[in-house]
């Protein structure tokens, strides 16, 4: 077995890390897990405030899902969805179809976010050009300031996150973008009350003027995660949605991040009685076991695809050329399964009220901190934006978020900042008095900075 020491060099010098700056990063080995606990090589252990990357529901280590993992590898680890099928992908599909809102009856599987949001932009694009009424003038996408769904072309093209994006503009197709509907940050002489309407204005005059050529509005329901868990005001989603409609444009809506419970209902755009023309399933699909996607369509987009298997010549074939390896591999759809089992049997969704509350009023107490400028909340999703001291630049407030991080590290408390602002995403099964030991190291880690 490696020591530590030589884990820590192999890593830094074999391992290239997603978002890390390799020349000044310094390893923290993870050996093991159990519930929101997490154990480094040396013995540790350390509260996982940010889910893995916001994709553990149940904690790690869950029996159920540990089981039914144990139990499909009895059976078979991958096959091909390509010409074949098997049964826990077959009845994956069918629950996930189930629980999604209005006629989301067609779920296309991909391994990951990104690949989800590519898969429903070709979707989009795909369907005007042999729906009953083919439009192939409508090409090009609307999405939002401060979006990001993924890092593939296409997803990376619907992003507006120039720190993430703008080094690949070249390679990236032009989208049409209306400012990120903030609820907290609003324009001069917009109001909380006026918020909702004034967004949803832009995206009209923009929907009006170019609706015959634009396939679909892409959105992050309620919540735009890697933009700072930014709030969109109450209504505009539900705003979007009629919009759509009524200019005969699709609703791709990315629920990667807010999708199982994290804001309180299965799927987000539950809180407003939304449904998409296309959604987008990623991250606690499988409660944070195994990489799993999926792209739900409704009928109406699905039937756009259905043709002959050989057409006469000239004649378009309808077929969505495009799949993925693993796509609907029955491990990950195994360990799906069984995280919508568990959010079913354990009740999660009716425990998260007071856990929310919980956090609320933890964010209430790190709101009193001077070095805390804003909080902001939905379901177990919050965010703590922070301000080194008064007229400090971006460069200074990340410092400071990330002087924080390293403060909760020694606390026991593991976070991962975006920029200035601290991120909260606790396993949805995290209870009380872990949430009180959250809230104290957070406070504490503010405070000592």
């Amino acid at each position: 077995m490696p020591t530590s020491e030589q884990l820590y060099e192999w890593d830094q010098r074999h391992y290239w890390h997603a978002f890390t700056q390799m020349a000044t990063y310094q390893p923290l080995v993870i050996e093991k897990a159990s519930g929101v606990w997490l154990y480094d090589t040396d013995g540790n252990r350390y509260l996982d405030g940010v889910s893995s990357l916001w994709c553990n529901v149940h904690g790690h280590r869950h029996p159920r899902i540990d089981a039914a993992i144990r139990a499909q590898l009895d059976r078979v680890a991958h096959c091909t969805s390509l010409g074949l099928t098997n049964p826990m992908g077959i009845e994956l599909a069918k629950r996930l179809a189930e629980l999604a809102p209005g006629d989301l009856q067609h779920v296309f599987f991909s391994c990951d976010g990104s690949s989800a949001v590519e898969v429903a932009l070709k979707m989009a694009f795909q369907y005007w050009r042999q729906c009953e009424q083919p439009q192939p003038r409508k090409t090009t996408y609307i999405a939002l300031g401060d979006a990001y769904h993924g890092d593939t072309l296409g997803s990376t093209s619907v992003g507006g996150i120039p720190l993430f994006h703008a080094m690949f503009g070249p390679l990236l197709f032009d989208v049409l973008r209306v400012a990120v509907p903030d609820a907290h940050r609003l324009p001069e002489d917009v109001t909380a009350e006026t918020a909702c309407c004034h967004y949803l204005g832009e995206l009209e005059q923009l929907l009006a003027a170019r609706h015959e050529e634009i396939a679909a509005v892409v959105i992050e329901p309620l919540v735009q995660g890697a933009a700072g868990m930014i709030m969109h005001p109450e209504g505009y989603l539900r705003g979007v949605r009629q919009l759509t409609r009524q200019y005969g444009v699709l609703l791709i809506v990315d629920e990667i991040v807010t999708a199982f419970g994290r804001t309180g209902r299965m799927f987000a755009c539950e809180q407003e009685q939304t449904v998409p023309d296309l959604m987008c399933l990623g991250k606690g699909i499988t409660g944070g076991y195994l990489p799993l996607a999926a792209t739900l369509a409704t009928e109406e987009v699905y039937q756009a695809f259905l043709g002959p298997a050989f057409p006469a010549p000239g004649e378009n074939q309808k077929t969505f050329f495009h799949g993925h390896t693993y796509g609907g591999n029955p491990l990950a759809a195994a360990a799906a399964l069984a995280s919508l089992d568990v959010l079913e049997e354990e009740r999660v969704l009716e425990q998260l009220p007071t856990k929310s509350a919980q956090l609320a009023e933890i964010l209430s107490r790190c709101q009193a901190l001077p070095k805390v400028e804003s909080t902001r909340q939905l379901g177990l999703l919050a965010a703590l934006e922070l301000n080194a001291e008064q007229g400090s630049d971006r460069w200074e407030t990340s410092r400071l978020a990330q002087k924080v991080c390293h403060e909760a590290l020694g606390r026991n408390l593991w976070l991962r900042p975006l920029g200035g602002t601290l991120i909260l995403v606790p396993p949805l099964v995290i209870t009380h008095d872990e949430l009180e030991l959250l809230g104290s190291a957070l406070t504490e880690s503010i405070a000592a900075c």
